[in-house]
């Protein structure tokens, strides 16, 4: 029983790719048009939205947001998350219904057509490179002047002990929540972890939670408040994971 559960874990897993892939596939001659014409920010919007719900519903996941607050979409801000799984990406297309993108690591922008798309529509960072970590900072005030919001997982990668409920933040959300004064929108993923994890042997279909936490106003903080506001966010997004008994049994 146990040899047919990772079998077909493994295939579910073949699947997601087939189901990712596909929708690059069909729109790529919309992707390619809107490139060359630099119209990516006017079309990927929509684009990233529709790939986050087909493949949460391809995949047989269910998305249940609880405490959904009220995002104002002629407003910016800064969306964060825990980082378990690839999951977390589509999940974050499909809650987050205005323009918005992601910072992320520039070793994304490397992979197969996925990566340059990645590039050309999201910021990418390379954290080795202090020159790097700078126009980082330069592209997220162009998307933000566009009146795109901006999306990270503050830990700064997936942790690699699969116990640990939730790594150190990085600083850059927070940076440029205060020095553009915009709300921090924290919320936790709570299955991605149990339900699609990194192991291809392991997870299953099933419902995805997404806890919104309370949204974080940022007005008159300035840096010399960076601290305490990353304190304040972690002890929030961790209590709830830690309160939260079927992710906190799957982490120990």
């Amino acid at each position: 029983m146990n040899f047919i559960k990772k079998t077909l874990a493994f295939l579910w897993h073949i699947w997601f790719l087939i189901v990712a892939g596909l929708p690059i596939i069909i729109f790529s001659p919309f992707i390619l048009i809107s490139i060359v014409f630099d119209s990516i920010q006017a079309f990927f919007p929509w684009f990233k939205h529709t790939w986050g719900v087909w493949v949460t519903f391809w995949m047989g996941f269910n998305v249940k947001i609880i405490d959904k607050k009220k995002i104002d979409p002629k407003q910016s801000y800064v969306f964060i998350s825990n980082h378990t799984s690839i999951m977390d990406i589509f999940l974050m297309l499909k809650i987050i219904h205005q323009a918005f993108v992601f910072v992320g690591k520039e070793s994304i922008g490397k992979l197969p057509i996925f990566g340059y798309l990645y590039k050309k529509s999201n910021v990418t960072v390379d954290r080795d490179s202090p020159k790097s970590r700078k126009n980082v900072y330069d592209q997220v005030e162009r998307f933000i002047k566009r009146g795109n919001s901006i999306a990270i997982y503050v830990e700064g990668g997936i942790p690699s002990d699969t116990s640990t409920v939730l790594n150190k933040f990085k600083t850059g959300a927070f940076r440029i929540a205060i020095e553009h004064q915009l709300n921090i929108v924290p919320m936790v993923f709570l299955d991605n972890k149990r339900k699609f994890p990194y192991d291809y042997f392991h997870g299953n279909p099933g419902t995805l939670r997404v806890k919104m936490l309370p949204i974080i106003n940022t007005k008159d903080l300035t840096l010399d408040n960076m601290t305490d506001l990353i304190d304040y966010t972690y002890t929030l997004m961790y209590n709830e994971l830690m309160n939260d008994e079927i992710s906190k049994s799957f982490s120990k």
